[in-house]
This record gives structure tokens, C-alpha cells and sequence, in this order.
């Protein structure tokens, strides 16, 4: 088992985990190739103008994650406690160096490698074996590697989608997509700028750069449901909405009874028809935006939502049900990305997000050793991706080492047959939504094949303590450590029953005098 050489393309959340999920299993011939100089991926906040080349993904210096520390922990490294709740990408990257140190990860990365190509060896038939062309960017040699196996773990954020609108050619401003967008410099400051696209980058973009342009539009074509960071009571929101109870409840309520309710919740921040932001699909056909922010900059008149762009101007732009033009310096398309994985042939993959085909959203059933090539983090879920892929890199390490085995082709096809009609049937536009995942379901699919899905019959009765804090309280990911192979974290118990003291522990920051 040790000899089979693994290989791992990409070394930021998913390369992490998957370097993580080889060495617990015993492999030791495993190598990491990274064409960029450093680990992290999106998370590694960069202002050099070098760093912007097609396949680097990039963010704003202010980024946010949307999802919780605790929920975004791998299962078995715990985010510092004082760290906090929510982390910005300066906090998320040194959490994810923390990781790599641990795992002494410095020793199978190649930095500035890029692989060309990987396909399937000679002998692939017989072997399973991918062969994989790489180039050393720092010297430009071009050399072959033989693996028994690859995780892909290049992300989703790669190839941006640049939308044309009629006469799009003819506008004199600047115009660029998010992902070139790095903060609210001069640049912008008194020009107006419309932001194409309501997704997260969409909103994030648009509340920031309102703190300078002179004037802010914001671009929607069919609006969206928007749902806070900060839940209940203070408290962080996935760590309220990601509960077994809660999810059991959901599981049993008709699917217009859970947007109802959920509709109710999300308008009592603010009214969705009276900011105009309303969708006309239920809250759970799409994926929301997640902005705390929003709401407030268009009350105070900073930020002005607008329906499509109908077509542009030399100097302007007219939106659909306009016939002026509105004047506008800059456009940021806000506008997502596409399925990007350039190096395998497409005879070999071919998978795009209107034609998404992988079982479990990990393996292609097409392939004669479908086991030896797992895509990890190709998954939109509701809740954080670090612990789905981190089961999805285990679950590919026991497949390598013999100890599980993937049903057949055809039971592989059926369940992607099932999936996808689950998709036509409950998401408001089935091509764009190919890789949504619910999250606890999902990782409890995962963690079943795996044998580490936490034993909730057992615990009922023989640690009630532990029992409540799994079905009542957060599902946070140490729970996936608790039983099974590889699960020899004594922590995860403990981290579990104290998580409510984690999420507190970052908010006490003043000392307050003791009462007499």
C-alpha cells in the first residue's frame, strides 16, 4: 500500500486535506504540485499584478468566510479559540499554514510546478495508473510522473465567466471581473461603478467600494434571498441553522412549508420586496447571498440596485426597462466562474457544470478504475467546504489502500441519475446548481461509506452528554472523528460538548470589574 505513489494537484483547502488524508493512511510516496509559489490558494490575499494569470484564483483583501471557525475546521485541527467566528482571509490563510505545519507539508509540495496534463498511463488498463506531464516554472523542464492515483484539488474559482451585453465594445470605462477586484482604491474613489451579478463577490464588492465610488449600482437580473453572519442572538448563523434536530425537521416538512418558514426568518431582517431585491424563486431553489451589510447601505442611499443591463453606451449603460442612459465609469462583472480543468482531456472528463456527472460529486462511473481519480471540492454547499473535503480525501485514500471498494458502474449511474432529478425538481435553474449539496446530509453519506458517521443510537445510551451536543447542538466536524478508522483524536468529544465556549471565546475581549 505505502509504494503507490499519490498525486495531488493543487495545495490549498482541498491539496491540504488531501496530503492530511495519505499520510493518516499510511501512503508515503506523495507529491503536491502547485503552480503558484505558496499554499492557501484564494485564501492568500496578494496585490502583485504578476499573480493575475488564468487558474490563479484571487480575492479582496477583505474577505470574509461565510462560513464559522467551528464549522469550518478540518476534524481533527481545531481552529484557535481565540481566533475570530467568522474569519477574514489574513486569519483563514495562518489557520491554514497552522494545518500544513502540522502535517509537515513543506515536504511533498513543488511549488511553481504546473501539470500540463494528466491522462490516463499506457498501462491504465491494467494498472489504473495516470501519467502526469509537469513543468518546473522556475527552470521550464517539462518531466513525466507515473502515479497509482490523483486527487484534483484546483478548486472551482478558476476560469471567470465574462458575460458580452450589446455594444458591450463601445464603453469607454474600465471594465473588469471580480475576481481582479482587490480593494477601494483610489481608483474608484468619485467614479461611478456598476456591479454586475448578486451572488457573495457581487454584494461584497458593491457594499465596499459604496464607502468611495460617488455613486453605486447594483445589477441584478432576477434579485436574491439574503441571509446575515450573525444569527440569533449573536450568535453565528450556520452554527444555529447546521443542528441534527434541525435538519430532522426540515428532512420532514414539504419543501413549500421549509421555504415558507424560512422566508418568514430571513424577511424579518428586512423586507426582500421593499428593497426590491425579491426573487421570484423560493429561498431554497438557489443559493442566498451572504452579506450582513447590504440592507444598509442601500437604507442610507449608498448603494442603488438596478435590474439588467440592457445594453452599454460609450460612456453609460441602459438597463432593461430604461431608455436614458446611466452614466458610469467602471463595471465589475460579479459574474461567477465555469468548471475549469484544463489538464485532463476532455475525452477523458467531460464534465462541465450543465453536464455535472460525478458520483458523489467525487468519482466518474465512466472510467474502467474510477477509484484512482477523485475531483476534490467540486461541491456548492450550505454550509463550509474544508470538512467535505477532507471526508471526500479519506474516503479516496481507503479506496487506494484497498480497504473499500466503489459500487458498480451502473449503481453509480443510477444514484448521479437520482441526484440529478433531485436537482430539477427543487433548484430554479438545475444547469447553474449541478454541484449543490445540502450539507449535513451530504457529509453523513460520506462518513457512512467511510464507517466514522457518528453512532447517535449508542451515544443515547451510553453518553447522553455527548448525545445531546450531537443531535441538538452545531454539527461541527470533530464529530467525524469520534468512531471509525482513523479517528484517534481524543480531542473530538471534548470539542464537541465546549463548542458553545469556542464561539464565546473570542467576543470577551473587555475585563469587566467582579460585583462586590
Amino acid at each position: 500500500m505505502s509504494a503507490k505513489r499519490i498525486a495531488i494537484i493543487g495545495a490549498g483547502i482541498s491539496g491540504i486535506a488531501a496530503v492530511k488524508a495519505c499520510r493518516e493512511q499510511g501512503f508515503t510516496s506523495i507529491v503536491c504540485y502547485e503552480r503558484t509559489d505558496h499554499i492557501c490558494g484564494l485564501w492568500r490575499y496578494s496585490e502583485d499584478d504578476d499573480n493575475d494569470v488564468d487558474g490563479n484564483a484571487m480575492i479582496m483583501k477583505t474577505l470574509v468566510s461565510n462560513t464559522s471557525k467551528e464549522m469550518t475546521a478540518y476534524s481533527d485541527i481545531p481552529v484557535p479559540e481565540d481566533y475570530p467566528n467568522f474569519m477574514v482571509n489574513s486569519y483563514m490563510s495562518k489557520y491554514l499554514q497552522h494545518c500544513a505545519d502540522s502535517i509537515s507539508f513543506d515536504k511533498y509540495v513543488k511549488f511553481k510546478h504546473q501539470v500540463i496534463t494528466c491522462r490516463p498511463n499506457l498501462d491504465y488498463d491494467l494498472t489504473g495508473q495516470w501519467s502526469l506531464t509537469v513543468m518546473d516554472l522556475v527552470s521550464g523542464q517539462v518531466f513525466t510522473d507515473i502515479c497509482s492515483g490523483v486527487m484534483v484539488c484546483t478548486g472551482l474559482n478558476n476560469r471567470p465567466v465574462m458575460p458580452e451585453f450589446t455594444d458591450q465594445h463601445r464603453f469607454k470605462g474600465q471594465i473588469i471581473h471580480s475576481r481582479n477586484y482587490r480593494k477601494p482604491s483610489a481608483v474608484y474613489e468619485n467614479r461611478t461603478v456598476v456591479v454586475v451579478g448578486i451572488g457573495n463577490s457581487g454584494g461584497d464588492i458593491a457594499v465596499e467600494l459604496s464607502t468611495v465610488a460617488k455613486k453605486l449600482y447594483l445589477s441584478t437580473r432576477s434579485g436574491s434571498w439574503i441571509v446575515r453572519r450573525v444569527g440569533f442572538r449573536g450568535q453565528p448563523f450556520d452554527t444555529q441553522f447546521h443542528r441534527r434536530v434541525l435538519n430532522t425537521i426540515i428532512g420532514l416538512t414539504p419543501y413549500r412549508m421549509q421555504c415558507y418558514f424560512g422566508e418568514l426568518y430571513v424577511n424579518t431582517k428586512f423586507n426582500h420586496r421593499l428593497y426590491d431585491l425579491k426573487p421570484d424563486h423560493r429561498l431554497f431553489a438557489q443559493h442566498p447571498m451572504v452579506n450582513d451589510d447590504l440592507p444598509n447601505r442601500i437604507l442610507s442611499g449608498f448603494v442603488t440596485v438596478r435590474p439588467d443591463i440592457d445594453r452599454f453606451t460609450e460612456n453609460g449603460v441602459i438597463f432593461k426597462g430604461d431608455t436614458d442612459v446611466t452614466p458610469c465609469d467602471t463595471v465589475v462583472m460579479a459574474t461567477g466562474y465555469e468548471l475549469s480543468y484544463p489538464f485532463i482531456p476532455g475525452s477523458v472528463l467531460p464534465i462541465t457544470k450543465a453536464n455535472f456527472n460525478l458520483y458523489k460529486n467525487v468519482f466518474y462511473p465512466h472510467l474502467k478504475h474510477a477509484h484512482t481519480l477523485a475531483i476534490i471540492g467540486c461541491v456548492q454547499p450550505n454550509g463550509a467546504i474544508p470538512p467535505l473535503a477532507e471526508l471526500q480525501t479519506r474516503w479516496f485514500c481507503r479506496l487506494m489502500a484497498g480497504e473499500l471498494q466503489l459500487p458498480t458502474a451502473d449503481k453509480m449511474l443510477k444514484d448521479i441519475k437520482r441526484k440529478n432529478r433531485w436537482i430539477r425538481k427543487r433548484f430554479h435553474s438545475p444547469e447553474r446548481h449541478s454541484l449543490e449539496v445540502h450539507w449535513i446530509p451530504y457529509m453523513d453519506q460520506l462518513a457512512a461509506i467511510l464507517g466514522v458517521k457518528p453512532k447517535l443510537f449508542k451515544y443515547f445510551f451510553t453518553d447522553p452528554v455527548l448525545w445531546w451536543h450531537l443531535f441538538f447542538g452545531p454539527c461541527v466536524p470533530y464529530q467525524y472523528r469520534l468512531n471509525g478508522p482513523n479517528s484517534q483524536f481524543k480531542q473530538s468529544r471534548q470539542l464537541i460538548v465546549t463548542v458553545d465556549q469556542r464561539i464565546r471565546a473570542p467576543l470577551s475581549t473587555r475585563t469587566r470589574p467582579k460585583k462586590l
